[in-house]
């Protein structure tokens, strides 16, 4: 680690601040074209896990769903620091595991996705109408939590990414590309996250 890098993370060890226990990543399938994307990867689960995260969230959106399977067996591959499972649009259940990886579920087809599933429930009167609330709904969703450090590289937008979890999330966006993205950066985002007040929406 470089004498740069040992300086942010020991100011991030020595802030004061509640550090991030559920990071999300946003990336597409452009990021992960070449072996340098699924590095890069390894090496922000590693650094997640290093500096304390719980769990991560990786979504991967995707233009043509042909190219999932691919995307699955290859990800299946990487080395990963905790338990990890990948989930497709296919997948029958959500996942518990520290490390989830959604590949080609944007949050406006999940959202619409549960909102059906809890429609058929009431239509076959497993459900009454006012029993759907918050948690009804994020039962149905691949992955319930809420992140608390969503990070977007390359560009300042969520690209359709857990519209109904992140909403009381802190946003962290770098213009650095994916396959750029070195540990420096990393501790940067988890630095900006210690900063803030969280307000929750208040």
């Amino acid at each position: 680690m470089g004498l740069y890098d040992t300086y942010l993370a020991l100011r991030y060890r020595r802030h004061d601040g509640a550090p991030p226990g559920h990071i999300a990543l946003a990336i597409t399938e452009r990021d992960l074209l070449d072996s340098e994307g699924y590095e890069t990867l390894e090496d922000i689960l590693a650094w997640a896990d290093q500096y304390g995260a719980e769990r991560v969230t990786v979504a991967v959106s995707v233009l043509d769903d042909a190219v999932i399977p691919t995307l699955e067996r290859t990800l299946n591959q990487i080395q990963s620091p905790q338990p990890m499972a990948i989930r497709t649009p296919t997948s029958p259940e959500s996942a518990t595991t520290p490390i989830q990886i959604l590949i080609g579920l944007g949050g406006k087809q999940e959202f619409a996705t549960a909102v059906r599933e809890l429609a058929q429930e009431v239509a076959v009167e497993n459900l009454t109408p006012d029993a759907i609330d918050e948690g009804a709904i994020a039962d149905q969703l691949l992955f319930a939590e809420e992140p608390d450090l969503m990070i977007k590289t390359g560009a300042e937008r969520l690209s359709d990414f857990a519209i109904w979890q992140s909403v009381y999330s802190e946003l962290y966006f770098t213009d650095i590309n994916w396959q750029n993205m070195r540990k420096r950066d990393f501790l940067r985002a988890l630095l900006d996250f210690k900063q803030r007040q969280r307000r929750f929406g208040q």
